[in-house]
């Protein structure tokens, strides 16, 4: 059950877990690889239809695809510090969790290779996939791992303890003390609906400000249990991942920030009461600098952004927008490339930026921004890898079926070969990340346009930025 942000309104059931799975062959000499997906939504919306990630595109294949439901919001990430009610939080995790552990265990009835799985997500999906990397509970339930626009590092994913549960109580009328019991006792007798129409409404002003995107979310669990997914920060759990012996891909696109763009638009005061920019820094910068420090790092990045511009909302929107590329999304994606060069060497990591703008394809860019907005959104990749009601039947000499072509082709590859290589990018080669890359020199990654190529990655310069502002160990 969630509140859909784009249609207004509550939908969906608390009877939410089942799964899709889509198999073009189920009799094959060999059986076939298994690709799951996990939607995106940042923990709050989603779901697993064919209005939204039909499988068409991966059945021109021979792949079987598994997408499934998970709980979201209060349902999904409801977290209680008294152990006597057994609510640690992280139960949409778990029932990633749940759906992998099924996988394994039944897709050889649709012919799928139960020791050839690859999980994928984008966004909270991408976090997702991200976290089952580094969660021991996932060891052996899957082979490979693809995170678009989103890894366990980036700011959003893993969500501070702010009294939330507390909080929803009262909004819905709660006026007892902030006792775990108690509070949980109220919630029970709400209604679903109730719950989730006042879940949207926790955040004050001053944590949007601060560019907080939601209440309950992925938490650092208060104390273990039997099935514990996340007990420490994750900073802790990169080094002796057990992933890190298992080939990824990791990317986003090239201007994620847009996700931002309707929130500006709606609320000019992020963009015009920017002073010192310390509102922008992440969390984990907060808690373990001085506000001295702060107000430095701050300013570094409003002169590297701004110039000698003022902050406006309709000035210097692109300005902040390309910002929060970095903030909300790629340096948690370039953390992480950092993680796997530094702890996973020399297991593969496949760097990539989607970098494909069609004026009628990008379909989430348009819905959020509107057609005459340009630039490769947050989200945009889906819909050239899931068809969806939106999509428009193409020609097979456009260049946006050529796209589809091509992303199908390299992801399709990876999960059969371990290996993206594909003849749909021939003559280009995609080579993993360099162990042995410089500090003070790119990364290169795939860039995927009209034209694919290797490159250094565009946004280096900025990134190192964003990198001076931790010491080595706290990066990565």
């Amino acid at each position: 059950m969630q509140f859909h942000f784009v249609r207004r309104m509550i939908e969906g059931s608390e009877d939410c877990l089942y799964l899709n799975v889509y198999s073009k062959k189920l009799t094959s000499s060999k059986p076939l690889p298994v690709m799951v997906w996990i939607y995106g939504g940042g923990f709050q919306i989603g779901e697993a239809s064919r209005d939204i990630y039909a499988p068409d595109y991966f059945m021109q294949r021979d792949v079987v695809l598994v997408t499934f439901a998970y709980r979201l919001g209060v349902f999904g990430f409801l977290s209680l510090d008294d152990p006597d009610l057994q609510i640690p939080g992280n139960a949409g995790l778990k029932d990633q969790i749940m759906a992998l552990k099924w996988v394994k265990e039944n897709i050889h009835n649709f012919n799928g290779d139960p020791n050839n799985i690859t999980l994928f997500g984008e966004s909270a999906g991408g976090g997702s996939t991200h976290l089952m990397c580094l969660t021991p509970r996932t060891k052996g339930l899957f082979h490979k791992a693809i995170a678009q626009s989103g890894t366990a590092l980036c700011p959003w994913v893993i969500s501070n303890p702010t009294n939330w549960a507390y909080r929803l109580a009262c909004q819905i009328g709660y006026k007892g003390n902030n006792n775990d019991k108690e509070v949980y006792r109220y919630l029970a007798k709400q209604s679903p609906s109730r719950l989730v129409a006042k879940d949207t409404s926790l955040l004050t002003k001053e944590e949007q400000f601060n560019h907080l995107l939601f209440a309950f979310g992925p938490v650092i669990e208060p104390y273990d249990s039997e099935d514990c997914v996340i007990n420490k920060p994750i900073k802790e759990y990169l080094s002796s991942a057990w992933s890190n012996d298992i080939p990824m891909m990791i990317g986003g696109n090239s201007f994620e920030g847009l996700f931002h763009y309707s929130e500006v638009v709606k609320y000019p005061y992020k963009v015009n009461d920017l002073t010192d920019c310390v509102n922008l820094l992440p969390d984990d910068l907060k808690k373990s600098h001085s506000q001295e420090d702060l107000k430095a790092m701050g300013q570094r990045l409003k002169e590297l952004y701004f110039g000698d511009k003022k902050p406006h909302a309709k000035e210097t929107l692109y300005e902040f927008l390309h910002l929060m590329t970095q903030r909300t999304f790629w340096h948690g994606i370039h953390r992480a490339i950092k993680a796997r060069t530094t702890y996973a060497a020399p297991t593969p990591t496949y760097y990539y930026q989607f970098d494909f703008d069609s004026k009628f394809f990008n379909h989430y860019r348009n819905l959020k921004c509107g057609r005459p907005v340009k630039g490769v959104c947050h989200a945009d990749e889906i819909s050239y890898m899931f068809y969806n009601i939106n999509a428009e039947k193409l020609s097979t000499a456009t260049r946006e079926y050529k796209c589809i072509q091509r992303m199908i082709g390299m992801w399709y590859n990876f999960a059969l070969t371990s290996n993206p290589n594909c003849r749909e990018i021939s003559p280009t080669t995609w080579e993993p990340v360099s162990v042995d890359n410089d500090p003070k020199q790119p990364f290169k990654l795939l860039n995927i346009n009209d034209d694919v190529e290797f490159i250094d990655v565009p946004m280096h310069k900025l990134l190192t930025v964003w990198d001076s502002f931790y010491t080595k160990e706290p990066l990565c």
